[in-house]
């Protein structure tokens, strides 16, 4: 199987790389991909180096799959020629996510969803992948009537320079923020992407756009709040849900403690729950503080914790990708 990571030289793309070689990913032949100014750079996989080629509509000849991580305008360029060539696009991109034709896809929560693919398979937003994994088994249980979530999202979200951008902040160099809108050191910004009219951001329109999508819940209320805070990894929320049925913080644990992808963290007493320090660099998805709403009947407040971009990001691409070789769903490239 020949396998292309288009954005290899990104942070998404590298985890990308890392979390094949860790799962020891079925590919005969990798393939790196990325803008012409990172073409020829070296990066390191298996026992040997792979050389980065520059990402051409032409790169794709051969190819079974394809994972795509090099930003919205790209995949929207560049995806369509891989589909054509033969392989399937597992793409991380917003570019196609609520395309009515594309599958949009957890593999802890919909995997069902991929067979009908057309060649595209997108890959949610960080916040939305390890949302939808904690309240999926809940659902399944008792209904969900309505979900209010508040992130705390870690600045890898917004790329390696906003990192370098926060880094500098905290050594005392302060440089004028221009990654993002204020500084972020020692600051929290309720700002994430664009705001939309009526004053919610793109961040918080794509968290409940895609929950919904995702869950099968067309009609779900779903209400978010994004916040970028000064944390190098992993994003953390504060969510509340609302039942149509009641549903004891007990029995909240137990199903969450048998989800696949999901690790329960909730232990006051010792002081043990999810945090981004312990998540970063991990797989689950970490729930804790599961208790009581007292102000609202059949409700649970749940603090939810994951690595955004192993499980938020590449992770996810990968898994996606293993779900399709297992269930028959990846087409053989095209012989030329």
């Amino acid at each position: 199987m020949r396998v292309a990571v288009a954005g290899a030289t990104g942070a998404v793309g590298r985890e990308m790389l890392r979390i094949l070689e860790e799962r020891n990913f079925p590919a005969d032949e990798v393939v790196l991909l990325a803008s012409e100014r990172s073409a020829g750079r070296k990066i390191p996989f298996r026992d040997s180096e792979l050389t980065v080629s520059r990402l051409t509509k032409d790169a794709f000849c051969g190819v079974d799959l394809a994972l795509f991580s090099c930003g919205a305008s790209r995949s929207i360029e560049f995806a369509p020629a891989a589909v054509k060539s033969g392989a399937v696009v597992v793409d991380n991109s917003s570019a196609f996510r609520m395309d009515e034709g594309v599958p949009l896809v957890v593999p802890e929560v919909n995997p069902d969803a991929m067979a009908a693919h057309q060649g595209i398979i997108a890959n949610p937003n960080c916040s939305t992948i390890q949302l939808v994994v904690a309240l999926k088994p809940l659902h399944d249980a008792a209904r969900i009537r309505r979900v209010v979530v508040s992130t705390y999202q870690a600045v890898s979200g917004a790329g390696q320079a906003a990192v370098d951008e926060m880094q500098a902040q905290v050594e005392g160099d302060a440089p004028a923020p221009e990654k993002m809108p204020h500084e972020i050191a020692f600051n929290c910004l309720p700002h994430i992407d664009v705001f939309l009219e009526g004053g919610h951001t793109k961040e918080e329109k794509k968290m409940v756009d895609e929950t919904r999508k995702i869950m099968g819940e067309p009609h779900l209320a779903v209400s978010a709040t994004c916040v970028r805070v000064p944390v190098y990894n992993a994003h953390s929320e504060s969510v509340n849900v609302e039942f149509e049925e009641s549903v004891s913080p007990e029995e909240a644990r137990a199903l969450l403690a048998n989800a696949p992808g999901v690790e329960v963290v909730d232990d006051v007493e010792s002081f043990s729950y999810p945090m981004p320090k312990d998540a970063d660099g991990e797989d689950p998805v970490y729930v804790g503080r599961i208790r009581r709403d007292d102000s609202r009947e059949n409700t649970l407040n749940l603090w939810v914790v994951a690595d955004n971009l192993r499980k938020g990001a590449a992770l996810n691409a990968v898994q996606i990708a293993e779900a399709l070789i297992e269930k028959g769903m990846l087409r053989a490239a095209p012989v030329k």
